[in-house]
């Protein structure tokens, strides 16, 4: 039976190819993102900035007038910035926590009542590993996708009475486009950090670049959809999930001390 799926940030890597996988399953896909795919589509599309209020309230009233209710909401929008914190500034800060945190909230809470229509509905928050495992020089990102996982957690309690399922899936690193999309540092390398901000952004950008296809997440998500009851949390790849296990299990100081080491 197809099923009615909104996906945000679908305009490009994950939540692009978890919108042509779906439907091309069958089901009834909506995707939202501040503009649109590059690459032809043909399900539903409504442009929508997650970081405004008033487009937000308008997707959903748009939405909502063709579909009387909707069976899954798979977050996916994010946006991610790097370089020192020292030299972040206040607007890159609420930049990112507007979209990464505070709209998934909004368009979250304003899809709540039409999932509550549905026979089972869920909502899949992805996540990061990099919200479980602090990296340095990307630190913005890593206490949005945290936050994230705190939100899904909350949410899972609150909604579980009203037959509304849960999760947060957590990537690695994943060979997509935000990689270019990503906020660069206004200040690369200077005479206090002088080329650690540098190196580990390098690092991270070929981490990602020799990163998993985005379709191994896209397996995990339809897996989740397909479950009766979701986990609270799903890690993608084996290689992750021991890297967060070992986050979990060692001491901090330790953890810190290889986390160091690679990205520092």
């Amino acid at each position: 039976m197809s099923k009615i799926i909104v996906i945000s940030g679908a305009s490009s890597g994950i939540g692009k190819a978890t919108a042509k996988f779906f439907h091309n399953q069958g089901d009834k896909v909506i995707g939202l993102s501040r503009s649109y795919p590059k690459e032809r589509y043909k399900y539903d599309y409504v442009l929508t900035d997650l970081s405004n209020e008033e487009s937000v309230d308008n997707a959903v009233n748009e939405i909502t007038k063709k579909y009387k209710y909707i069976d899954v909401l798979i977050n996916c929008a994010g946006i991610g910035i790097s370089g020192a914190v020292e030299h972040t500034t206040l607007e890159e800060a609420k930049k990112i926590f507007d979209v990464n945190v505070i709209g998934q909230f909004y368009i979250t809470k304003k899809f709540i009542p039409f999932l509550r229509k549905s026979k089972k509905g869920k909502i899949i928050n992805i996540g990061s590993v990099a919200g479980e495992l602090t990296i340095p020089f990307q630190t913005f990102y890593s206490m949005s996708k945290s936050a994230m996982h705190k939100f899904t957690e909350g949410l899972k309690i609150e909604l579980k009475p009203l037959n509304i399922d849960v999760c947060s899936v957590l990537p690695g690193d994943t060979k997509t486009g935000f990689t270019k999309n990503r906020y660069q540092p206004q200040v690369v390398e200077d005479d206090i950090y002088k080329d650690r901000i540098k190196n580990s952004i390098k690092k991270m950008e070929k981490d990602e670049q020799n990163g998993r296809n985005p379709i191994s997440v896209v397996k995990v998500i339809n897996k989740l959809i397909k479950r009766k009851n979701m986990p609270v949390q799903v890690t993608v790849g084996f290689d992750y999930k021991f890297l967060v296990f070992l986050g979990k299990v060692l001491p901090k100081r330790l953890a810190s001390f290889i986390i160091s080491k690679i990205y520092g």
